[in-house]
């Protein structure tokens, strides 16, 4: 199946990374220990798995559920909810649900990732429904040099502007080849606002690959994707945003309508995929990030610069590869798709994607369409040319799909 210069290079990899794959198989066994305990705290059974319909009034199953996610994000309430298209919807929700018009929205993280730009008014056309278009102001402070936040520029924003409402966090990397942020350095950025304004971060990519999350260390919101970490590879779509209870009511009221709230959503038939989702997470968290890890050390053997670095500590599922030449970032993704399970004989190309302001090629040989969870790889037309992998529903079979990426490379 491969050639035996990749079979080597791939042992080789694969014995220097298992010192790195002994700690996250750690953080998995904690990280299934605590869902494990909402799960029994909470006697999810059968019949907290069997959804409503119409308006959906008295659901079990989606209450349930909520209460769950709560308990495992240390958070008052949450909202999971399949209406979630995206990420990105599930952001926007928030946003529009917590600020007013002459609120300021202070990104601490940098520009946010693409997607994001139209709703915050960064791009599109005026007039067509963004928070700009409302009155909502936007602010941002980038990261230092080294990448860290700037908590100077923060603390001077609070002093002199009194119109910041929301201080917004990035979590992930996004179309970027930072770090992503830790825990720990989310815990300092809260404590620097100092209750001055809402802290919100963007959690897509970041559940359950450290012990804690950004609400268990005083993030007053949290946002995520279902068919990212959070829905461990089962969930069908959805979202899911977190945090204090009065905000977490108004993000519902978003969703649904102003007195309706979380009690108006029926929950259909997706209560049992994300119900064994959320159980599959932790441990399919961990098989993607091995998948990273490996990926990592494999493209670092043979002269590619990496991001994060294979012994690095991680904070999401996301691995960089640069590549600085527009050919060998397609031939990555194409690569990819060849070793997924699902559309392996597509060869993806460049084109332009709702959301994006580049063209972008995307590798997604996925069961559920977009899932990132799954392995997958993508990047921006852009200089450096850096592809972005992320996901593996098994170390296995991820390993199988980097492995036919690196062999491509080597052949162009």
């Amino acid at each position: 199946m491969f050639t035996l210069d990749t079979r080597l290079a791939a042992e080789q990899a694969e014995d220097q990374v298992r010192e790195q794959f002994r700690k996250i198989e750690e953080i998995e066994q904690k990280n299934t220990q605590k869902v494990m305990q909402a799960f029994w705290d909470h006697r999810v059974s059968q019949a907290t798995m069997y959804g409503t319909t119409g308006y959906g009034h008295d659901d079990k199953a989606r209450d349930t559920l909520d209460a769950l996610w709560a308990q495992v994000l240390g958070a008052e309430d949450a909202l999971v909810r399949h209406n979630f298209s995206s990420g990105t919807n599930t952001l926007a929700t928030a946003l529009f649900a917590v600020l007013r018009p002459g609120d300021t929205m202070l990104a601490v993280t940098g520009r946010p990732y693409d997607t994001l730009l139209q709703t915050i008014g960064l791009s599109g056309t005026p007039g067509n429904g963004s928070l700009a278009d409302f009155g909502v102001k936007y602010r941002e402070i980038n990261l230092l040099e080294d990448f860290s936040p700037d908590y100077d520029a923060i603390e001077k924003a609070l002093q002199t502007d009194p119109s910041v409402k929301m201080v917004y966090v990035q979590r992930s990397r996004g179309y970027t080849t930072r770090p992503a942020l830790t825990i720990d350095v989310i815990e300092k950025i809260v404590r620097t606002v100092n209750k001055r304004a809402i802290v919100m971060v963007d959690n897509c990519y970041g559940e359950f690959t450290e012990l804690r999350e950004p609400t268990e260390v005083g993030a007053d919101l949290i946002a995520g994707s279902m068919i990212k970490n959070a829905g461990g590879g089962i969930a069908l779509t959805g979202g899911y945003i977190a945090g204090r209870a009065d905000l977490v009511e108004k993000a519902a009221y978003r969703l649904t309508a102003v007195g309706l709230g979380k009690d108006c959503t029926p929950s259909l038939d997706q209560m049992r995929p994300l119900t064994m989702g959320l159980f599959m997470a932790p441990h399919t968290v961990a098989e993607a990030m091995k998948c990273a890890v490996f990926a990592a050390k494999l493209f670092e053997n043979a002269g590619f610069e990496t991001t994060p670095s294979y012994d690095a500590k991680r904070s999401d599922i996301v691995q960089t590869v640069t590549f600085r030449d527009p050919k060998k970032l397609v031939r990555f993704c194409q690569g990819i798709q060849k070793g997924s399970p699902v559309d392996s004989y597509v060869y993806p190309e460049p084109y332009i994607e709702d959301g994006y302001d580049d063209q972008v090629i995307m590798a997604a040989g996925t069961f559920v369409s977009g899932a990132s969870i799954e392995i997958s790889a993508d990047g921006p037309m852009r200089d450096p040319f850096v592809g972005y992998l992320q996901g593996g529903l098994t170390y296995s079979s991820g390993k199988l799909a980097i492995m036919t990426a690196y062999e491509e490379m080597m052949k162009e």
